[in-house]
């Protein structure tokens, strides 16, 4: 199984502005057949150092999380993502 995290800092760190981009992420549900697991949080610490959007999601294998890389609903998420996030990170781990 491949975990597959991403923070999310948004250009607009509005409560409003979070809840709308992780509508855009949580739709991804049942959408992408290579997606086994998706959970989106909301930060409530809203410090200078925090993120504003967790994304977790999970893959049978590095194959199924490459698929859903370029998937055509997880495309136009991306041009969401890009569209109203200054920044992301990211990690990816076997277990």
């Amino acid at each position: 199984m491949i975990t597959h995290i991403v923070f999310f800092k948004l250009k607009d760190r509005s409560r409003e502005s979070a809840e709308r981009t992780a509508q855009v992420l949580r739709d991804m549900e049942g959408r992408i057949e290579e997606l086994k697991y998706i959970e989106v949080g909301l930060d409530v610490i809203h410090s200078e150092r925090s993120y504003d959007i967790a994304l977790v999601t999970k893959f049978e294998s590095l194959e199924a999380l490459g698929a859903y890389a370029v998937h055509p609903v997880h495309q136009k998420v991306v041009e969401h993502i890009k569209e109203v996030s200054e920044s992301s990170v990211t990690v990816d781990y076997e277990g």
